[in-house]
């Protein structure tokens, strides 16, 4: 009888290679449950989603970052393909969900500042809920390796905020005047010069654009930027290329940028006196940027492509088994019961939600009548984007100056600091300070109180914001580079109370300049804010404004 002949391993090699080759993907009802799960998670993540909606949906040079969640959610999915739809989910993924809802509820409590100068870049983004709870998904359900190979799509959710405010004082207002001074500089070229004030801003009274907003390039130059940085990835190229690609596809952005502007100008010396052509002048301008937008994606990629310098791509692995039944529903139950258990927190609503579903009459009935010895005496609203975003009121007293009041209830955000505000006019406090000021809430409120003079008024400002328990600083930031942090001390039961968010206040008293010292002044104006935040329950008026 014949022993049986021993199976190689060279027999079992197609059967293996078959298996790398077509990995199998979880089934139908696997994928569904994770779905869900998934989506109904995002409830716990609403104050960071109704914050980039609102940025989306009102900030034009922003709306790109629409795109960029579906973006990272396709390329986490052809990552997740590729290593063979591995099953080998983690538990850990769970602490990292748990971290975003936390930073959700204390949405903006703690800001992390790197300054510029007068600028500040914000090294705490509030995308960062985003980027925790996809990051826990991947490892929650994917797994450790998975999780690493899909940094790329997964960081992309750090960017759907696609430009930092920090741009607009260092990029968006030099590039407008930049473009307005190439633009005049070719109409002058041409014989086209701008003769009257009206003209330096728009090349006709009746039908031109305005020349400066909106026509700096950035626009065009984020969303090629972006395209590049998406496309340099899918290409697996080398670092250097990768950053050449993004550079290079910036920069072309800004130069057919300049191009529409001069055609545009063209287009005015053409249009001016013929009706027909100067009733469509703001179509010819999307006409002609549109052309040159997709003159400059096809000339990017002809140059992308022209050399193939891409990294091999890596053989997928094996195809995992998918996990037991009962694993994963217990995973799935405990994301959902901390979903559940972080919508039961009032803390979860939006606050901007709350705010707007307020009639702005409202919102002013909300300002106390009086305090202490000062009367309201008028009150009034400013709005950011068609939205309300101050509540202020001007308080008098008998041989007082008048005192003005001012809440921040604008949607995007729960923290601003007027003094950025001032900073952004040009205008520099002579000095600044963190000042402990008695409240009638029965406790001190710490301030930042900056002094102004701009030659004809002498201004104190202080600002602070305040959740229903306690107040805090936003600190004002010293010149040169340095690392800034401002943060509400977060309290659990600010958590868990139904105002547990926070709100910014400005107190500003004024009076006409003199030659008394500035020490003198500073006393005087401090003496006045004291006397009305002594009458001021601030706490409660946060409280009311939650």
């Amino acid at each position: 009888m014949d022993s049986p002949q021993p199976i190689s391993l060279p027999m079992l090699a197609p059967d293996l290679a078959a298996t790398s080759a077509k990995p199998s993907a979880p089934s139908p009802a696997l994928c569904s449950l994770m779905a869900l799960v998934s989506l109904a998670g995002c409830l716990g993540l609403l104050n960071v989603l109704f914050a980039l909606w609102n940025v989306w949906t009102t900030d034009p040079l922003r709306s790109i970052g629409m795109l960029i969640p579906p973006v990272s959610i396709l390329l986490t999915l052809r990552v997740w393909r590729q290593m063979g739809w591995q099953m080998r989910g983690r538990a850990w993924g769970l602490l990292l969900v748990a971290l975003a809802f936390l930073l959700d509820l204390s949405h903006q409590s703690l800001v992390l500042s790197w300054i510029l100068g007068k600028a500040a870049v914000n090294l705490s983004p509030y995308t960062l809920p985003l980027w925790l709870y996809g990051g826990g998904l991947v490892l929650l359900f994917a797994g450790p390796a998975v999780w690493r190979k899909a940094w790329f799509p997964i960081g992309l959710l750090l960017l759907s905020q696609p430009v930092p405010s920090i741009s607009t004082q260092l990029i968006d207002l030099p590039l407008q005047h930049l473009s307005a001074e190439v633009a005049r500089a070719f109409a002058t070229f041409i014989g086209f010069a701008p003769n009257t004030p009206q003209l330096r801003l728009m090349f006709s009274p009746t039908f031109g654009m305005f020349i400066a907003p909106g026509c700096d390039g950035v626009r065009g130059a984020v969303t090629m930027g972006y395209f590049a940085l998406v496309l340099g990835y899918l290409k697996r190229v080398s670092w250097p290329r990768w950053i050449t690609y993004v550079t290079g596809a910036v920069l072309l952005g800004y130069f057919f940028n300049f191009s529409r502007l001069c055609m545009l100008v063209l287009y005015y010396r053409v249009a001016l006196g013929h009706p027909a052509m100067e009733n469509v002048a703001k179509q010819a301008d999307y006409v002609i940027g549109s052309c040159l937008f997709l003159i400059a994606t096809f000339l990017f990629l002809r140059l992308a492509y022209r050399r193939q310098d891409v990294r091999p791509v890596e053989p997928s692995p094996l195809s995992w088994p998918a996990p037991s039944t009962a694993r994963l529903m217990m995973q799935c139950a405990v994301l959902i019961a901390m979903t559940a258990a972080t919508l039961a927190l009032p803390g979860a609503r939006p606050r901007h939600l709350q705010r707007n579903a307020i009639p702005t009459a409202t919102l002013l009935s909300r300002l106390p009548s009086r305090v202490g010895p000062y009367d309201l005496t008028r009150s009034w609203y400013e709005q950011m984007n068609g939205t309300v975003a101050v509540i202020a009121g001007a308080y008098s007293a008998p041989g007082a100056d008048e005192v003005t009041l001012g809440v921040w209830v604008a949607p995007a955000s729960s923290i601003h600091n007027i003094h950025d505000c001032y900073l952004n006019r040009g205008q520099d406090p002579t000095s600044v300070s963190v000042q402990q000021i008695p409240t009638a809430s029965g406790s001190n409120a710490s301030f930042e109180v900056g002094f102004y003079n701009d030659g004809i008024t002498d201004s104190l400002v202080a600002s602070a914001f305040c959740s229903a328990t306690s107040c805090s600083e936003i600190r004002q930031k010293p010149a040169g580079n340095t690392l800034g942090l401002s943060m509400l001390r977060p309290r659990l039961k600010d958590l868990t109370q139904s105002n547990g968010g926070t709100v910014s206040f400005m107190i500003r008293v004024e009076e006409p300049h003199t030659s008394d010292s500035q020490q003198v002044i500073e006393q005087r104006l401090t003496n006045e804010t004291t006397r009305f935040l002594s009458g001021l329950k601030i706490n409660a008026l946060s409280q009311a404004f939650q």
